[in-house]
């Protein structure tokens, strides 16, 4: 199975969220607008990534007659809706200017442990889940 289009993906995430944090680096408040508008991006970006993997990859490998696959992408599947839905979450509110100027250490908080997460499970993906599926074994 070709994984490009996933690893292309995690890039444009992690740019994303490399994005949201310079601007956060130059202040919440005044930076709000911004950071509003970036959140936004990156859930179209995060989005469209589900979309794929609930659509395309987990379906290919849970059909793939390959049994540790199948577990493997059953697991990592049940892993990611509470991240997507954590993330979710986070985004819808947190993708207006005025509650972001208002609660900046509430917003920093919030997106350190969601996007900590979210990086992590992409981490994960790229060196753990991928290079299996590329093998046709987990590791």
């Amino acid at each position: 199975m070709n994984l490009d289009k996933f690893k292309h993906q995690h890039l444009d995430i992690l740019g994303a969220i490399t994005g949201l944090r310079t601007l956060v680096q130059h202040g919440i408040a005044e930076q709000a607008s911004a950071i509003a508008q970036q959140i936004v991006a990156m859930s179209g970006f995060i989005k469209l990534h589900l979309a794929v993997e609930d659509r395309v990859l987990y379906p290919a490998l849970e059909q793939s007659g390959n049994a540790q696959l199948a577990r493997m992408s059953r697991q990592y599947r049940g892993e990611m809706d509470h991240i997507a839905n954590a993330y979710l979450a986070f985004a819808a509110k947190w993708n207006t200017p005025r509650l972001l100027a208002s609660q900046p250490e509430v917003f920093r908080s919030e997106a350190n442990a969601v996007l900590r997460t979210l990086y992590e499970r992409m981490q994960r993906e790229d060196h753990e889940f991928y290079p299996a599926i590329e093998a046709g074994a987990p590791a």
